[in-house]
């Protein structure tokens, strides 16, 4: 197939793509067209570093999981109702990795699709419907799942997508900005705010089925859970009649470093009812997974379920998944994942002696957040700055995403290649641009939050073209320069979204 001019390709993605399919850089999009490790390029050539791909779990385009999916391929690929080796021996080898009770595999093509049959497997053992989330969870983007995706329906712009009644929401246990991030014991505190929430939906007549958890908040803001969190959760879930679910699309696969499934960072006593999993699994294959429990699964049988999903489990999906579980054993990547993500987090907590900008820095291996402030006293949310640092390190080569409830967290989540001389590049990049932050603030914060206001109301551009005679002009990607000659970011997508409250109170 022919390779299009980046003009044309852009021209018939509008034509043929549904506008709500967002690309990243919107104003600039970057058209990728190979990739290798943690490396992106262009359609010139250019090299990006990629800081933002926990799907590439192993690195991009690797050759064994390439070759294993080749291989496969050339010989058989078919549905799971007839016998295959693969399929048997990931079962085998996913389920050595968990506690022993979790030992039943239902293979699906995506954590959605894994996160929505978690919950007819809870909901038919249970013989209960409602459900607990997080406050600003994400579990997919299939009807069911978006109901339970408060970071989806709990948006200005979700129309037609509700909070459902059967839904429940819990706040999050967020150790920075929570309610509860300053108690003796906030592991426990946040966790009877979820007796709370059972019992207010016990007072109404209703019964949980289950309770979800990411075992790491990814779009909520990285968001680290205090220990004892799920221990004391799980109990009074458990007690209510539930099943307690653990969401590992995002997170596992030894991302965390020290453990292969991130909610294992709890300690050895805390075993959720059902895993779900996907993303990294395939290194950007689309193969996901359901592990639980045998008396779940047996309920799940007697309720007269037969299930079949014509991809899930096919030899290709099992031998790419297979080939990522033998990458990260054979190059050791959990190993990396601690060495530079504890790099990455001590490097980063020494920017914070010079940048008031970065109120907290929190993770563990390489999923990392950079919680962005306009003051440390208040945790006001640095939106504005944080899009305005994403597209800066663009404009280097650098690929990163912002995200969370105000989008003002930075998001440190690679492929697990990613080198202590890729972190170091990363790290040198991002001082240089908070230090044009730091020189420009009082510049700067009249552009960004005073100009696009005035120019709503004047109905004024907010900078001129590159026409006027002005010494400031506006680069492709919205980026400003000021007559200094340094950047000055503006979003100009949407102008009213990104001025934020001067003061941020704790979730309740």
């Amino acid at each position: 197939m022919e390779s299009l001019p980046k003009d044309t390709t852009v021209e018939k993605r509008k034509k043929f793509i549904g506008d709500t399919c967002k690309l990243h850089f919107s104003n600039a999009p970057l058209k990728i067209t190979r990739a290798e490790g943690q490396y992106m390029y262009d359609e010139q050539g250019t090299q990006y570093l990629d800081c933002i791909n926990n799907v590439a779990h192993v690195g991009h385009s690797h050759p064994d999981v390439v070759d294993a999916a080749v291989k496969q391929m050339r010989l058989l690929n078919t549905n799971s109702r007839f016998l295959h080796d693969n399929l048997v021996q990931y079962a085998e080898r996913i389920t050595n990795t968990l506690p022993k009770k979790l030992s039943i595999c239902f293979m699906v093509n995506s954590g959605s699709e894994a996160n929505d049959l978690a919950l007819r497997l809870a909901r038919t053992h249970t013989g209960h419907q409602d459900a607990i989330v997080l406050d600003h969870a994400y579990h997919g983007h299939l009807t069911t799942v978006m109901d339970l995706s408060p970071y989806k329906f709990n948006q200005p712009w979700a129309k037609g997508n509700h909070h459902k009644e059967w839904v429940h929401v819990a706040p999050p246990p967020d150790m920075y900005r929570g309610k509860h991030c300053d108690a003796e014991k906030p592991g426990e505190a946040y966790a009877k705010e979820v007796k709370k929430v059972i019992n207010i939906a016990h007072s109404k007549g209703k019964k949980i089925a289950a309770y979800y958890a990411e075992s790491l908040q990814s779009c909520g803001g990285q968001i680290i859970p205090p220990p004892d969190y799920f221990k004391n959760v799980f109990k009074y879930v458990r007690e209510a009649g539930g099943v307690c679910i653990v969401d590992e699309v995002q997170v596992g696969f030894g991302r965390v470093g020290s453990h292969m499934w991130a909610f294992q960072l709890q300690g050895s006593d805390v075993t959720p009812d059902i895993v779900t999993m996907g993303k990294p699994m395939g290194n950007g294959h689309p193969v996901a997974a359901v592990v639980t429990t045998k008396e779940i699964a047996a309920s799940f049988a007697a309720g007269g379920h037969q299930y079949f999903n014509t991809y899930g489990g096919n030899p290709v999906s099992c031998a790419v998944a297979n080939a990522v579980l033998d990458v990260i054993e054979k190059e050791k990547l959990q190993e990396r994942a601690i060495t530079v993500g504890n790099f990455v987090q001590s490097e980063l907590k020494k920017m914070m002696e010079d940048f008031e900008i970065i109120g907290d820095v929190r993770g563990t291996g390489m999923f990392i957040g950079i919680d962005l402030v306009k003051s440390r006293k208040t945790k006001t949310p640095a939106t504005v700055e944080a899009k305005h640092i994403v597209k800066r390190l663009k404009e280097n080569y650098i690929l990163l995403s912002n995200d969370g409830p105000h989008e003002n967290v930075l998001k440190f989540k690679p492929p697990m290649c990613f080198s202590k001389e890729d972190a170091k590049r990363l790290l040198s990049k991002l001082r240089e641009v908070l230090q044009e932050l730091k020189d420009l603030e009082p510049e700067l914060m009249a552009l960004m939050h005073h100009v696009p206001k005035m120019a709503h109301n004047t109905k004024k551009r907010p900078f001129p073209s590159d026409d006027d005679d002005d010494n400031q002009s506006t680069t492709s990607s919205g980026v400003g320069m000021s007559s200094t000659g340094s950047p000055i970011a503006v979003d100009l997508d949407n102008d009213e979204h990104f001025r934020v409250p001067e003061k941020v109170p704790c979730l309740e």
